[in-house]
């Protein structure tokens, strides 16, 4: 077995911002292998996630984020359970990631569930209209629709979007982190995006 040094358990804890005690635990599960203790704590908060799913939120922060030229504005209202975790620098700090990615990306709603049904019908009809110019055989149209649709789907659902400063990590993902840091449920509420002109 690794000997584990406060060294380890320091670097552990600046790359994932985790307590001592949970970097410690997870370097000893991992036999001390750094990016195991990494993958170890980010699947902890996983499951710290889905235990605190079903919590009310009644608690959060409205964060905006105003693009330089002011010709394009978001809020976002991130929720939790508590006013003491509203009030930390990391919560207030990912509500204002969130708004700033908001910003760049447009996203068409939340989470797929939330994606208007319309939408989603218009944007059938057109893929399917293009599968049969490119003179597809009638029988994998469908399928190639629904690729695209999924394929759409990923591309502008915020929680499923890459993150604009880490495209290595989805908005879910750092959500499902935060969740397992606070140890609290955490919810993307809503958000407005406004562009001048549009």
């Amino acid at each position: 077995m690794a000997q584990i040094s406060a060294a380890m358990v320091k670097e552990l804890r600046e790359r994932t911002d985790a307590g001592m005690m949970d970097c410690k635990k997870a370097l000893v599960e991992c036999d001390g292998d750094m990016e195991k203790a990494v993958d170890f704590l980010r699947k902890k908060g996983l499951a710290v996630a889905a235990k605190r799913a079903g919590r009310e939120t009644s608690e959060g922060t409205v964060q905006c984020y105003i693009h330089a030229g002011s010709k394009l504005g978001v809020m976002v209202e991130l929720d939790c359970e508590t006013d003491f975790v509203a009030k930390t620098d990391q919560f207030i700090e990912f509500a204002k990631d969130l708004a700033m990615h908001i910003a760049a990306t447009n996203p068409i709603c939340i989470r797929r569930e939330d994606a208007p049904q319309d939408l989603l019908d218009k944007e059938r009809e057109i893929y399917a209209q293009q599968a049969k110019e490119s003179g597809k055989p009638e029988n994998i149209i469908d399928k190639i629709v629904e690729g695209r649709i999924e394929k759409y789907l990923k591309e502008n659902c915020l929680l499923e979007q890459p993150f604009v400063k880490n495209p290595d990590v989805t908005i879910q993902d750092m959500l499902n982190e935060l969740v397992g840091k606070m140890g609290e449920n955490i919810t993307v509420k809503r958000f407005a995006r406004f562009q001048v002109g549009s």
